[in-house]
């Protein structure tokens, strides 16, 4: 039973985490911890998790490019940023301590918080930039997103999206298929990383795998079935989960 217990702890948790990380991002949010809570150290547990997130990650991809979500011109600049975002960000994760990082977050969640209830459309109400600008604008932000998701990663979709839609003035549909492009690039080189520096567990890591693919599949399901009416709760809960989890593991 004490073998068995991490993958009862893990498996539903990984397997609603790809669910909702598939709708509007921020899986990671649940499955770092669930991870955590059975047992593995921090180092393990972010290794293991990039393995089974980017498998499910890898459906939902599949599942938006299947039904014309992703804009590619736009999602192959933002691919290219976070694979050398993340690759930074990851070797970074295994030197420096978070904490400062996290205090830091502890102060934008509430603002990110605050601007995706009292806004109206998580579109931007302005005219999109002329393609060149996008363009640069997408590959800044990719590149940054990227470095967070390869050095912590939790919220990564969410951030990403609400920073397509607020500051590139990408369309929503367009922003989740970017979003999903250049979640699964960064969680690769992540996972490369961590790979190199034996913090995977692959065991553990191939069984979560394939709850996170269901739940990814399902959640990209419902996503394109009911539009982006859920985005804009699913990104709320999300965030008040992660302040919740930066402020818990502060306290501890």
């Amino acid at each position: 039973m004490t073998e068995l217990l991490p993958y009862l702890i893990v498996c539903p948790l990984v397997f609603t985490a790809g669910f909702i990380d598939a709708i509007a991002g921020g899986g990671g949010l649940i499955s770092i911890p669930a991870y955590i809570l059975a047992g593995l150290p921090p180092h393990f547990a972010l290794g293991t998790n990039k393995f089974s997130s980017a498998m499910g990650t890898t459906v939902a991809t599949w599942q938006y490019a299947r039904r014309g979500y992703i804009h590619w011109p736009q999602a192959v600049v933002s691919i290219i940023a976070a694979l050398i975002g993340s690759y930074i960000g990851s070797n970074l994760a295994l030197l420096v301590p978070d904490n400062t990082f996290k205090v830091v977050m502890l102060i934008i969640l509430p603002i990110i918080a605050a601007y995706v209830t009292f806004r109206k459309k998580l579109t931007s109400d302005k005219p999109a930039f002329p393609l060149p600008k996008t363009l640069i604008l997408i590959g800044i932000l990719g590149f940054f997103i990227g470095m967070y998701d390869g050095f912590y990663g939790p919220g990564t979709g969410t951030f990403l999206m609400l920073a397509l839609t607020g500051i590139a003035h990408v369309t929503l549909n367009d922003a989740a298929g970017i979003t999903k492009t250049t979640n699964l690039t960064s969680n690769i080189a992540a996972l490369w990383v961590f790979l190199q520096n034996d913090v995977v567990l692959l065991k553990l890591g191939i069984v979560a795998a394939l709850f996170s693919i269901v739940g990814n599949y399902l959640g990209a399901h419902f996503f394109t079935q009911r539009g982006t009416a859920i985005v804009r709760p699913t990104i709320f809960i999300v965030l008040v989960i992660f302040f919740i989890k930066v402020c818990w593991d502060l306290w501890m």
